[in-house]
């Protein structure tokens, strides 16, 4: 419940705490809000139960917490491999998709471009994105590409 509050955090609300109530009040304020505390947390769990036992025993494994879509989410698809998602979780390796990209757009030959496979879908006669551009000599003019003016 307060697992995000820090020790400085604490410590003010203790002395705000003292301030606002004064030091011979404070522990009967500590007594009544734990007491609070505790008959919402009774009539909290008195309500689950009896909605569990409303609900019948099909819903005997049902949790207040998959309510939460998040948790929900996750326990449907992360949990459950039906759709195969693991598998194709575990099968993208983002390191090496970029490094082909990277390779691609550079101009350099690929791990799979060299094995004979094309990154970017396209024919041999098509685009030359992968193919190494070779020097020209000083005065030459580059190749003339009409497809690409």
């Amino acid at each position: 419940m307060f697992n995000d509050i820090g020790t400085l955090e604490l410590v003010a609300l203790v002395i705000l705490a003292v301030l606002v109530f004064g030091p011979d009040k404070l522990p009967k304020v500590i007594q009544d809000v734990s007491g609070f505390i505790r008959k919402i947390r009774h009539f909290s769990e008195n309500a689950k139960a009896d909605i569990r036992s409303e609900l019948g025993p099909e819903f005997k494994d049902f949790e207040f917490e998959d309510l939460n879509p998040r948790t929900f989410v996750r326990k449907q698809l992360m949990d459950n491999d039906d759709l195969g998602l693991k598998e194709i979780r575990n099968g993208f390796d983002f390191r090496k998709e970029v490094s082909e990209v990277t390779d691609a757009v550079h101009g350099r030959e690929s791990d799979r471009s060299a094995a004979g496979g094309s990154s970017s879908g396209g024919s041999a006669g098509g685009s030359d994105l992968l193919r190494k551009h070779q020097d020209l000599d000083p005065g030459e003019r580059p190749p003339f590409d009409a497809d690409a003016t």
